[in-house]
């Protein structure tokens, strides 16, 4: 607390199977202010995480949702898919913020933050160097370097290599984690900045905050309007590294996939604002044939699904999007699950009408599990 009853936010990074929850419901509620963490399930993956009943959601995977419409809130968590970071403050702490008239962005660390950054060493090496004793490592880094074209700050602090913590390395276990990271190496780096600030708020320093901007991999998404001749590409079912995945093949010339930048072998990620993950492909089929004449979808290309996949993140956690498509907070297919739909309204204590109440699939409901054995499928748009 800082002496006028206002406490710290708290920073969660829940990652559920497909098979789970997140284990809380997600309300607005007349008389009162904000987005609501309610039904915090006994046992459930929140409450192992920390999340309280009554505590007030402030940030989704780094944006601020505080001034947020209800709904548009709810569909950045379903777009989040299996994992999402959520900073939340407790209800005591909100309300005597709003009172001060305190502006809560600014108890959010919005621009310092650690930075990730993706090496390609040339015939000099990865351009930096280290100093430091055993898991305390300063880079020094060379003028336009590898390292330095990459975004990696001079005097940053090496935090994890390849998505593995350096804090228990000692100088030649990370030389010898180098050597065998081959032709490219990803950093987790962090200033002395964001060391003191994440640590004054008792927050662990990890990939899921980190600044992405500086990497080459990046989800894309694709809005197409239907031609007469179809979208023009075949979604096929196949196998990946994290087990079955949706992706993209036969992109037709002169279509309307290819026109709004769909390459062959992308993978898809999300439909129309909504992860498909945990999603067979039948569902996915239904999803992208909700409606009629267009459809909106995020994709990967296959290095950046090799990457993400290889710091075991969610290429989701990053993307910078904008509104969900058109506006639209209420997908015209019902869930999988067979949940309610995103919003119903409860008769509460102040008679009808006095909770509103929105359900979102990624927060509070358990994916059908796929079938162990299964054909690959593939359908064609």
């Amino acid at each position: 607390m800082d002496g006028k009853g206002v406490g710290e936010p708290r920073f969660y990074l829940l990652s559920k199977g497909s098979t789970e929850s997140f284990g809380f419901c997600l309300h607005e509620e007349l008389g009162c202010r904000g987005h609501i963490i309610r039904q915090v399930e006994l046992g459930g993956l929140a409450q192992r995480r920390g999340l309280q009943d009554g505590d007030r959601l402030l940030q989704v995977n780094g944006h601020f949702v505080d001034d947020m419409d209800h709904h548009r809130v709810v569909q950045k968590i379903k777009g989040s898919g299996n994992q999402v970071l959520l900073a939340v403050l407790d209800g005591d702490s909100y309300e005597a913020a709003k009172t001060l008239g305190r502006d809560l962005s600014q108890m959010l660390p919005a621009d310092i933050r650690p930075r990730l950054c993706h090496v390609m060493r040339d015939k000099s090496g990865f351009g930096f160097s280290v100093s430091g004793v055993k898991g305390t490592f300063q880079l020094s880094v060379r003028q336009d370097g590898p390292a330095e074209r990459a975004g990696v700050p001079p005097g940053s602090w090496l935090l994890e290599m390849n998505g593995a913590s350096v804090r228990s390395y000692s100088h030649a276990q990370l030389a010898r984690k180098l050597k065998q990271s081959g032709s490219k190496g990803t950093l987790l780096v962090a200033s002395s900045a964001v060391e003191e600030l994440y640590g004054l708020r008792g927050l662990r320093v990890t990939a899921a905050l980190a600044d992405t901007s500086w990497l080459p991999f990046k989800v894309r998404e694709l809005h197409m309007v239907k031609g007469p001749a179809g979208y023009g590409f075949l979604l096929k079912e196949d196998d990946c590294s994290s087990g079955a995945g949706q992706f993209l093949w036969e992109v037709d010339a002169g279509l309307p996939a290819e026109q709004a930048g769909m390459r062959e072998g992308d993978r898809l990620l999300a439909v129309n604002g909504e992860s498909i993950e945990g999603l067979d492909h039948h569902q996915t089929v239904l999803r992208i044939r909700a409606r009629d004449d267009q459809v909106t979808l995020l994709v990967i290309d296959p290095a950046g699904d090799e990457f993400y996949q290889s710091i075991g993140l969610s290429p989701l956690l990053f993307f910078e999007n904008t509104d969900p498509v058109s506006g639209s907070c209420t997908p015209s297919l019902p869930s999988p699950s067979a949940s309610p739909g995103l919003c119903h309204v409860e008769v509460g204590p102040k008679g009808p009408g006095s909770w509103l109440v929105a359900a979102a699939n990624s927060i509070g409901f358990t994916q059908i599990p796929r079938q162990e054995e299964q054909r690959r499928l593939h359908q064609t748009f």
